[in-house]
């Protein structure tokens, strides 16, 4: 077990580099002068002089190697640079908001896990019944839903029209934990709902496998309870598969929560990296892309590792 995390999470290690590597190389190489670019306003030509006084400050005079070397080692230091719009530090913003974005994407994962398992377990045992019919519609429906659409209407119902919980914002735990929680759920759940349904469709189709696999069969066979079958035999291999939906899925899940967090006003990386970008601040579109780009590794690293706990076979091929 332990060389199988070893192993992962130096793959992980060299990800994180290809990643950095790439969004250095991005935007360094492609045609045009980015000092420009930031400067000019619509048609109006930036001024050279500004021009170059920014290209010193980006250190784009430097050569490309150069440049590199003060990216990487301004990563290991975990500096990010400065902010053009007020010079604070990038990394302190990132810290600050990273916590709260991280937040909608566990709790969402976990609503989508611990509810779509269960779901898909049940559409398998009543297979071509009813409940599987009304799930797989579910399912299907979640699927078809943009999740801003669905971030629109879960507004439209549980804010304007119940009037339960307000259209969106933050609140600290510390200060208010229920209201917390409240405006959690409310992003988190509809990041959730498209994992569900594929959560819930991978499930019921590797439940149905492992209920024709030998050892269900003697099991059976011996006279074991339905429920200690699905216990101990069924659920736990069936989630192997799912796992490994989950870690492909890790993309979806972020680039959702970006989306949710907008609409719902959640201050996470979403609105620093639209923010940032409309104003052209350099610093801090680098740093949030990559941010995002290293948490994306990261949990894949995390899925990898649950894998392994749930089937020691994974471990011992490494």
């Amino acid at each position: 077990m332990l060389r199988y995390i070893t192993y992962r999470s130096l793959v992980a290690v060299f990800l994180v580099w290809i990643v950095v590597t790439l969004v250095f190389l991005l935007l360094h190489l492609v045609p045009g002068d980015p000092a420009e670019v930031l400067l000019s306003q619509g048609s109006t030509a930036a001024d050279p002089q500004a021009v170059a006084n920014l290209r010193d400050r980006l250190g784009l005079n430097d050569p490309l190697w150069l440049q590199y070397a003060h990216h990487i080692g301004g990563i290991l230091t975990g500096d990010l640079g400065t902010s053009f719009r007020d010079g604070a530090p990038v990394a302190g913003q990132i810290v600050q908001r990273l916590p709260r974005t991280l937040e909608v994407i566990v709790t969402a994962a976990l609503i989508a896990v611990l509810l779509g398992v269960p779901a898909g377990t049940l559409a398998a045992i009543r297979a071509g019944g009813w409940i599987d019919n009304v799930i797989s519609f579910l399912s299907s429906l979640a699927l078809s839903t943009p999740v801003f659409v669905v971030g629109s209407v879960v507004i439209l119902i549980f804010a304007q029209e119940l009037r339960l919980v307000p259209a969106g914002g933050y609140v600290p735990f510390a200060v208010d934990p229920a209201r917390h929680i409240l405006l959690l759920l409310m992003p988190a759940g509809t990041v959730a709902l498209a994992l569900w349904a594929v959560v819930a469709r991978m499930s019921r189709g590797s439940v149905l496998d492992v209920l024709e696999r030998d050892y269900v069969r003697t099991a059976r066979a011996k006279g074991l309870k339905r429920r200690r079958i699905l216990k101990r035999h069924v659920v736990r291999n069936a989630m192997i598969p799912v796992l490994t939906v989950l870690g492909l899925e890790m993309g979806t899940l972020i680039g959702g929560t970006v989306l949710v967090e907008f609409v719902f006003n959640w201050p996470g990386l979403s609105g620093y990296l639209v923010s940032a970008v409309d104003a052209r601040d350099y610093p801090e579109v680098v740093g949030i892309v990559m941010v995002i780009s290293i948490l994306f590794v990261l949990l894949n690293l995390v899925v990898d590792i649950v894998y392994a706990v749930l089937d020691p076979r994974i471990s011992l091929t490494r």
